[in-house]
């Protein structure tokens, strides 16, 4: 039997084969009954190996899946622009976000403005009242805020008249690069609706070497 007639047949009419062969075997068979062997052998390998492929591709379509859903319902990433967030981020650091419906003074969130989304921190909320004097002091409620991640305080651009109350249903947010962050401060940006919010910063992802929980 040609061993092109033989991979013209199915896996069911190789067995056939063997075991008429195997019932009256004589030596002139031993060759055939090796040839049918091999290509029995490599059929069943060949089937193994679509049946592993399709399983490897069905688990990563569904990971892709898994992880597109993430990123755009539970987890946003976001990369910093610009250094208003200096010295806590830097320029290009790429961050996971948390959506959330709580939201503290003290976090950094990323929230939608004209279209850009946009990261600060959170200084006050709804009933806060916020008072920034001359040289960029922060007080709430009467009481100065305490902002060891701010290395140079500043009054920036701020056209707001202090005291100011936190309007509700809206946050109060800076830039911890307060020379040169626009924010809360300005009518421009003002305070920010929780409508606007795309969730809290927790997690830094890039660059590698400054891979850090955030918050």
């Amino acid at each position: 039997m040609s061993e092109r007639k033989l991979r013209r047949m199915s896996r069911t009419e190789l067995i056939d084969v063997i075991d008429t062969l195997r019932q009256d075997e004589t030596p002139q068979d031993t060759e055939a009954l090796r040839r049918v062997d091999a290509e029995r052998e490599r059929l069943t390998e060949r089937r193994r190996f679509w049946r592993v492929l399709r399983g490897t591709v069905s688990t990563l379509i569904v990971v892709a899946a898994i992880a597109v859903l993430l990123a755009t319902n539970l987890l946003p990433v976001l990369q910093v622009s610009g250094d208003s967030m200096i010295p806590t981020l830097q320029d290009q650091d790429i961050l996971v976000l948390l959506k959330t419906d709580t939201l503290e003074k003290g976090d950094l969130c990323g929230f939608y403005w004209q279209n850009k989304l946009l990261l600060k921190r959170i200084i006050g909320i709804p009933g806060d009242v916020i008072s920034i004097d001359g040289n960029g002091l922060v007080t709430v409620n009467g009481e100065v805020l305490a902002e060891p991640y701010v290395d140079e305080l500043a009054l920036g651009e701020c056209d707001l008249s202090f005291p100011y109350q936190v309007p509700e249903n809206r946050f109060f947010v800076m830039g911890d690069h307060r020379a040169t962050s626009i924010d809360s401060r300005s009518t421009v940006v003002g305070c920010v609706e929780k409508s606007q919010i795309v969730g809290k910063v927790f997690l830094r992802v890039w660059p590698l070497p400054r891979i850090s929980w955030i918050g």
